[in-house]
């Protein structure tokens, strides 16, 4: 909102119109201001400036006309919002994920760039309003919120003397142990913000080894895995299992209007076509058109030409998402 002038535009518009109309009655165009400007008890600069203005205004004197400053001081307005905005996003790299970050995270973003920015341009970019921000930052703690402090430093101290190789299992009994009753998803929970982890036995396993150099198909889902009927969209993935003897890979096809698995094969090895089988067995078992319809996957050992020459002759369009976006079928 403008600061209301120092004068109404009534008397600018008067005395502006008593210097141009009674200009030719005095030595010069100043003296017709230091006249006038006597009489209305301002000053002669101040009334110099509205004469120019209007002069400028009417296309008398070259220069920029009163709208035209208007919308300059707008454009300017919104260029430097645009700017902040975008230095928001940039320094908010918890926004690149796509999706809601959690509220927590927003508004210790907040109050650590308040003094930069503002609590109000800040909310302007972020998917949360000003009124949240107020009411965590003016709100007691709760009563869950002061438990987990508590337990977070007695679960760090119990992973702590144990060398760091106690998982939550362990940690969930050696509380209970020491008489301090959790519940054990508690302890998960609050390992997972404290980043603690235990010691694993053998291994990782990884089923998805993308090249990053190598040209893959465009992504047709965009994490978007709505279908309308069935055979329109189908999601493929790959994931092991844990058994008594030993690990067992599993390669599975999903139908995601129905959610049903279409296509499945295991294997005790991680071999080239395993993924090739299960889409085998989900086209005979479908045995229908199934022209255009869209094959989802990440990368790894669906960017075989095996693969890819499969697809194409069975009339399936592929489509590849980064890794992991196909468990999000789940």
């Amino acid at each position: 909102m403008t600061r209301p002038g120092r004068y109404p535009p009534e008397l600018r518009e008067r005395a502006v119109r008593l210097v141009l109309e009674h200009q030719g009655e005095h030595a010069s165009q100043w003296a017709a201001i230091t006249s006038i400007a006597h009489k209305f008890g301002i000053s002669s600069e101040t009334l110099r400036k509205w004469v120019r203005r209007a002069e400028t205004d009417d296309g008398l004197r070259p220069g920029l006309t009163s709208d035209e400053r208007q919308r300059l001081k707008v454009l300017e307005r919104e260029n430097r919002e645009l700017r902040r905005a975008n230095e928001i996003l940039k320094s908010a790299a918890f926004l690149r994920g796509g999706a809601r970050p959690p509220t927590e995270q927003m508004i210790a973003y907040i109050a650590s760039h308040k003094d930069r920015y503002g609590v109000q341009p800040i909310c302007w970019v972020l998917p949360i309003a000003p009124s949240t921000y107020y009411q965590a930052t003016r709100r007691s703690p709760s009563a869950r919120g002061l438990r987990d402090t508590e337990l977070k430093a007695e679960i760090g101290r119990v992973h702590a003397e144990h060398f760091g190789v106690y998982g939550a299992r362990k940690v969930w009994r050696q509380l209970h142990r020491e008489g301090i009753a959790v519940a054990r998803c508690t302890v998960e929970r609050l390992m997972r913000e404290l980043g603690l982890r235990g010691a694993v036995r053998g291994k990782t396993r990884r089923t998805t080894m993308p090249d990053a150099t190598a040209a893959r198909p465009a992504d047709l889902v965009d994490r978007d895995f709505a279908a309308q009927r069935p055979n329109q969209l189908w999601v493929a993935d790959l994931t092991y299992v844990a058994t008594w003897s030993g690990f067992v890979y599993v390669a599975f096809i999903i139908d995601a209007f129905s959610r049903f698995i279409v296509g499945w094969q295991t294997s005790r090895s991680l071999r080239t076509d395993l993924a090739l089988d299960a889409l085998e067995m989900a086209i005979w078992r479908r045995q229908a058109q199934l022209d255009g319809l869209v094959h989802h996957s990440d990368r790894g050992q669906y960017t075989s030409l095996a693969f890819g020459r499969r697809l194409q002759q069975a009339g399936l369009v592929a489509s590849m998402g980064t890794v992991g976006d196909c468990l999000l079928t789940g």
